[in-house]
C-alpha cells in the first residue's frame, strides 16, 4: 500500500474556493478502485491549513489517480497560487 500525507496552507482569502475544489477531488478519488482512503481535515485553530490523508492499493493505483480527469481539474485550481505552502510524504506502508 502507498500512503500519501499532504499538509497545505491555503491563501486565507481563497479558503472557500479551495474547500470546493478539494472536496470534489476527494469524492471522485474515493470512487477509484485503487483508492482505499482519501480524507481531508481542517486545522482546528488555523482554518486555512488542511491535511490530506490518502491510501492507495499500490503504485499503479497512485499513477491512475494522478492521471484521472478529476485530479487534472484539482491541479488546475491548485496551480493558481491558492496554496501558499505544501509539505508531502509519500511512501510504502510498513
Amino acid at each position: 500500500m502507498i500512503s500519501i500525507t499532504v499538509i497545505l496552507e491555503v491563501d486565507p482569502n481563497r479558503v472557500d474556493e479551495f474547500v470546493s475544489a478539494i472536496t470534489a477531488n476527494a469524492a471522485s478519488s474515493r470512487e477509484e478502485p485503487g483508492c482505499l482512503r482519501f480524507e481531508v481535515s481542517r486545522h482546528l485553530e488555523k482554518t486555512n491549513v488542511f491535511a490530506l490523508s490518502e491510501l492507495y492499493r499500490d503504485r499503479d493505483a497512485v499513477e491512475e489517480h494522478y492521471g484521472s480527469d478529476h485530479f487534472a481539474l484539482w491541479k488546475k485550481v491548485a496551480d493558481t497560487g491558492i496554496i501558499t505552502s505544501r509539505t508531502a510524504v509519500r511512501g510504502e506502508v510498513i
